[in-house]
């Protein structure tokens, strides 16, 4: 059994890392800072949660894979939170996403009427 579950925690770690490491990626090549918060936000968020899965496989069933378990579910909550607030907080500063206007044309002068 310990083999299975060193096998899976190493499946669950490799994992994990690399979403960290595509989500570096996004930080380097995206254009603005929004796309670039959703890129860290979503694949730090789904990297530490497989990483946290890998050390629950690792830890067996102990007190150790219960208190990962608390910091999994306190991950899930907050990190997602903690990225719309920021987004929202620079979008109420001013800070416009890439290629949008800094002022919306009247709806008149819209090839769509304002529709």
């Amino acid at each position: 059994m310990s083999l299975i579950a060193d096998i899976l925690a190493g499946v669950f770690f490799a994992a994990g890392a690399a979403f960290v490491l595509i989500g570096s990626f996004g930080l380097w090549r995206l254009p603005d800072f929004y796309t670039r918060l959703h890129a860290a936000g979503i694949t730090d968020t789904l990297g530490l949660s497989l990483m946290l899965v890998g050390m629950m496989f690792l830890g067996g069933w102990t007190l150790v894979t219960v208190k990962l378990l608390f910091i999994l579910i306190l991950i899930l909550l907050t990190s997602p939170t903690a990225t719309h607030a920021v987004a929202n907080a620079a979008y109420t500063v001013g800070l416009r996403p890439f290629g949008v206007p800094d002022e919306d044309p009247p709806a008149a002068d819209r090839p769509d009427g304002g529709n």
